[in-house]
């Protein structure tokens, strides 16, 4: 190995030292997928979770479930189910466009991921106002 002084570097060292350490997703497209898939999914999740709860309550006590449903039917949680749409619409996308980068190819992965926020917006453009005009008509 040849000796070198402290101010050269031999060009290997140049690119890897360029390259951020950990991951090569670093504020890319893959990045931002995963990290917007994950809370998608937790947010989802919890969501679940509350439905069995409230629903559950009528087993329980069916005054106390028509007391939760009628909190539901409010602007606020109209817009709220928007943002549950938003989420269950690109989660679902999105992990179409996993199942693709693991059974076909992952060259593609960026195009897809633009893909899926495009079929996102066209998507929540068609269910928003719709949704808005049923939440505030009431």
């Amino acid at each position: 190995m040849p000796q070198q002084t402290a101010g050269t570097l031999t060009s290997q060292q140049k690119t890897t030292s360029r390259r951020p350490a950990g991951t090569l997703y670093r504020g890319r497209e893959g990045m931002w997928s995963w990290v917007l898939h994950r809370i998608t999914g937790v947010a989802i999740f919890f969501f679940l979770l509350v439905h069995i709860l409230d629903t559950a309550l009528v087993r329980v006590s069916p005054e106390a479930y028509n007391a939760v449903i009628s909190t539901y039917q409010t602007p606020i949680m109209g817009l709220g189910e928007v943002a549950l749409v938003g989420a269950i619409v690109f989660h679902a996308f999105n992990g179409l466009r996993i199942i693709l980068i693991d059974f076909w190819n992952a060259k593609y992965s960026k195009i897809m991921f633009y893909v899926v926020i495009a079929l996102w917006v066209v998507t929540m453009l068609a269910f928003v106002p719709r949704h808005l005009i049923n939440v505030f008509s009431h």
